[in-house]
């Protein structure tokens, strides 16, 4: 992960639960370390809404709610800066098909008016073969067949 605002770098991880083709509820925890500007963690869930399927992509909507605990808080030149809060994010994210989803995420953090990109990597359990699609011999997870 890398804030834009901060400079900060980051890294996470995440659980993806498929109830269908359309949405996913992710589950999410992120961590910001202190050799950044802003040292700080998040603990939320994220609301995936896939807007566009196409045979090798899918691209999203998402929105997550999350509690931060900013650790180092009384560092900051910021009025009212605390060390408990709740943010809201909205973004944009792509990903790929296969059993391993390289994904990208650019999000914008409502409360501290700041834009983070995301990439990484999201392994599907239960997936059969490399996921190349509908007919062929390889099964993509059931939550997109």
């Amino acid at each position: 992960m890398y804030n834009f605002q901060t400079e900060s770098l980051g890294a996470g991880a995440r659980v993806s639960i498929f109830p269908n083709r359309t949405i996913s509820f992710v589950p999410q925890f992120s961590y910001y370390p202190g050799f950044n500007k802003i040292h700080e963690y998040y603990l939320g869930l994220a609301l995936e809404y896939k807007v566009l399927r196409l045979k090798t992509f899918n691209f999203y909507l998402l929105g997550h709610g999350a509690y931060n605990s900013w650790l180092n808080h009384e560092s900051s030149e910021m009025t009212g800066a605390q060390q408990t809060n709740w943010n809201l994010e909205v973004g944009i994210g792509v990903t790929t098909n296969r059993c391993l989803r390289p994904f990208l995420e650019y999000r914008y953090n409502a409360k501290f008016q700041e834009t983070h990109l995301r990439l990484g990597i999201l392994y599907i359990f239960g997936c059969k073969g490399g996921g190349k699609g509908k007919g062929s011999k390889n099964k993509l997870c059931p939550a997109y067949d």
